[in-house]
């Protein structure tokens, strides 16, 4: 409902009257199995089951950290009978390099860090990325690292963080995209006109600017580089009133700026109490992640217009996060070890039109770079990208303007934005075909030479079979998919043929495509 500036939201849940509905009897992990299980009761829908170990062993390796399992590591597991083995299998995932990698590019989309012509040059953006990279290897708290880049200053070269200034000059856009990143909020549209479907009005929007326009720049020593600092000058001016702007936090009060700059006071602000947005996009983004959707989808889109499917489950999440003093890997664990992140992907008669409440697990397509890296590590394979060494992972590329056709092609993000949307996850005919008829698979069997080494070391074509169905797919054949392949070893054919047909036609089965 709108009156003037005013915006005001409700949510409501409509059931059909009589509705026959048993809850069953299952017990809730943790506290996001009870904020989700309360929102299915309401909803009168049942949940899935549990996945099997075969599709969780799988999900985990691609969710935490972009690789599949090896042969050995996903027989280990699915013939491991601990009951606290899959706690176990996250915790080990969280201390991998993989992990940080894989968040490194996350938060890299988000920074937009890349080369701009005359404005970023390669070199500040390889070093923006590497200081990024160092602040996700050590597990520094997402509080810290929103504040060294809020605050920073100096050389580009020297304190990398300040780069975050250099790639976006303009005092509207740096302020429009701080919002989106640190608080997932599109203030966009408050630019001309009152926010028509959010509570932000144009005083809102030039009034939070204001805290940027003091941002100086200036050449430094290297052509290259720029220092940044804080000028004692610079208004943002109310494009009706031309009165310029106090500075004011978004949906705060105005700071007192006594004896430290805007950014500072803007830094703090961001991540204490009184700022809710913060911790609420951190646990959205990372449930978004986990659950093929935001609790707020698209994640970067907070608006009353557009309210959290599970409001509840948003405020529990972003207050575990702030307990945990923002160590996102504290709250990674919570979700992985939730029933929830642990049902399976096949629906029941309550839930199959069911797509936000999180009553199922989503089928996802696997993003660009874990997939072109999927692709190489099943093969043997190592890539070479521009700038670094061969048999590095596409998603260590650094530089968002560093691509190729497959990762063009499966929809890799450009970094020209802030959004979430730059990364494209929805199949197309494109990509099907690359798949079936470019050189990206057929090549990479070829040079690897998987099932040639296999055959070499004595064995035979079911364990080969195995060892393909193992590495691609992370299960073993089912008995009949086994006597379907054995039908194609008559005795004309190469054994090495059949086999590299078979890898092929396991590399473009949706089940090695998507994440389920």
């Amino acid at each position: 409902a709108r009156f003037g500036e005013f915006n005001v939201g409700a949510q409501i849940i409509v059931i059909p009257k009589d509705l026959p509905y048993t809850w069953p009897e299952i017990a809730p992990r943790n506290y996001v199995d009870e904020a989700v299980f309360a929102k299915l009761k309401k909803l009168r829908l049942v949940p899935s089951a549990i996945c099997d170990d075969a599709s969780f062993v799988r999900r985990a390796y691609l969710d935490l950290t972009g690789t599949l399992p090896t042969p050995e590591e996903a027989s280990a597991f699915i013939e491991d009978h601990d009951g606290h083995k899959r706690d176990r299998l996250v915790d080990g995932l969280l201390c991998r390099k993989e992990f940080a990698d894989l968040w490194v590019m996350k938060w890299a989309e988000l920074l937009e860090i890349r080369s701009r012509e005359n404005v970023v040059y390669p070199k500040g953006a390889l070093l923006y990325f590497e200081w990024l990279r160092d602040q996700m290897q050590t597990n520094a708290p997402l509080d810290r690292i929103a504040q060294s880049l809020l605050t920073a200053s100096g050389s580009t070269f020297r304190n990398p963080a300040a780069t975050y200034y250099q790639s976006e000059p303009d005092t509207l856009k740096l302020a429009e995209n701080t919002a989106q990143v640190f608080m997932g909020m599109r203030i966009q549209c408050a630019q001309c006109h009152n926010h028509p479907f959010d509570r932000w009005t144009l005083n809102d929007y030039y009034g939070f600017a204001a805290l940027f326009a003091q941002v100086g720049r200036k050449a430094g020593d290297d052509p290259r580089e720029t220092v940044i600092f804080d000028r004692h000058d610079g208004e943002v001016k109310h494009p009706v009133t031309h009165a310029d702007m106090r500075p004011k936090f978004l949906g705060g009060e105005e700071p007192d700026l006594k004896g430290e700059s805007r950014r500072e006071a803007l830094a703090r602000w961001l991540t204490s109490p009184q700022n809710p947005y913060f911790a609420r996009n951190i646990a959205n983004i990372v449930w978004g992640h986990f659950l093929g959707r935001g609790i707020i989808e698209p994640v970067d889109d907070v608006r009353i217009s557009n309210p959290p499917s599970n409001p509840e489950l948003l405020d529990a999440l972003a207050a575990r996060l702030v307990g945990y003093h923002y160590d996102f890997k504290s709250l990674i664990r919570d979700v992985c070890a939730s029933r929830t992140y642990q049902l399976c992907t096949a629906p029941n008669d309550t839930n199959a039109q069911d797509d936000r409440n999180f009553s199922k697990a989503p089928i996802r397509r696997i993003r660009a770079e874990v997939l072109l890296d999927c692709i190489s590590e099943v093969t043997g394979t190592p890539d070479k990208f521009p700038g670094l060494p061969r048999g590095a992972r596409a998603v260590e590329i650094a530089d968002g303007n560093t691509s190729d056709y497959f990762l063009t092609t499966f929809g890799r993000a450009t970094r020209t934005t802030v959004c979430s949307c730059e990364v494209k996850i929805d199949p197309n005919l494109s990509q099907a075909l690359h798949l079936l008829n470019g050189d990206t698979l057929e090549t990479k069997i070829e040079q690897g030479g998987v099932v040639k080494k296999l055959l070499q070391q004595g064995e035979k074509p079911d364990q080969i079979i195995e060892n393909l169905y193992l590495r691609c797919l992370g299960r073993k054949p089912t008995e009949q998919e086994a006597a379907k392949l054995k039908a194609f070893f008559i005795p004309a054919a190469k054994p090495e043929q059949v086999l590299n047909d078979i890898f092929w036609s396991l590399l473009n089965a949706k089940e090695f495509v998507f994440n389920h």
